[in-house]
């Protein structure tokens, strides 16, 4: 009876409880050896479905980051009557090469930055008024040739270069910079007041420009799922 006692005791526990419980009892006043007796209750919590509101505050952050991106990028704009393109444009004329980006200062300076890379690789910042479109100066950046060299290597044999990239995104909203983005297949990036947008090098098609790293993170995440 005392055993029975014991084992109904320890099974109520392990229902509480969850797990594994070891339950020893003895015969009684008989003298035989105590028996192990293993209780196991499963886990209701494996069965229950995953939460995925981690998932739903993830896709809203990134939401409220593209939003923020857009309002940064349409302040920028405000107030620039020259273009990406226009300033590439006269960026070129005063320092002929090959233009690799163009971003509109965002420091209130109203100010196109241009990088100009020569045939030897060197590069010049070039810094054009976005009011007028005046060349203001042409700065050699000796820091690194090596990024001029590498920006030229990446866009041979495109088609389509960084005034015409500037000009197919404006389709997409008013550009606030153009770079040559060739940490994987080399495109042209584009951010305007209404996101971000890759062109194709040869085509000059327009598409979503979508962060590499993100995607690797979701697809790192599902297979952790």
């Amino acid at each position: 009876m005392k055993r029975n006692i014991v084992l109904a005791t320890v099974a109520a526990a392990a229902l509480i409880g969850g797990g594994t419980v070891a339950a020893y009892a003895g015969s009684g006043d008989d003298g035989a050896s105590p028996r192990q007796s293993d209780v196991r209750v499963a886990d209701d919590r494996d069965d229950a479905p995953k939460d995925d509101t981690d998932d739903r505050d993830d896709a809203q952050d990134d939401r409220d980051d593209a939003r923020d991106d857009r309002e940064e990028a349409a302040a920028q704009a405000r107030g620039a009557d020259v273009t990406a393109a226009e300033a590439i444009a006269a960026a070129l004329e005063r320092t002929p090469g090959t233009a690799v980006s163009a971003e509109l200062d965002d420091d209130g300076s109203r100010v196109w930055e241009v990088t100009v890379v020569k045939a030897d690789g060197t590069e010049h910042d070039v810094r054009v008024s976005a009011g007028d479109g005046k060349v203001l100066s042409d700065r050699r950046d000796d820091d690194d040739d090596d990024d001029g060299r590498r920006d030229l290597a990446a866009l041979k044999g495109s088609t389509v270069d960084a005034r015409e990239a500037a000009e197919a995104a404006a389709a997409k909203g008013t550009v606030v910079e153009i770079d040559l983005d060739d940490d994987g297949p080399a495109v042209w990036k584009a951010e305007t007041t209404k996101g971000e947008w890759n062109v194709d090098l040869k085509s000059g098609a327009v598409t979503a420009h979508h962060d590499d790293a993100g995607q690797d993170d979701d697809r790192n995440d599902r297979d952790d799922d």
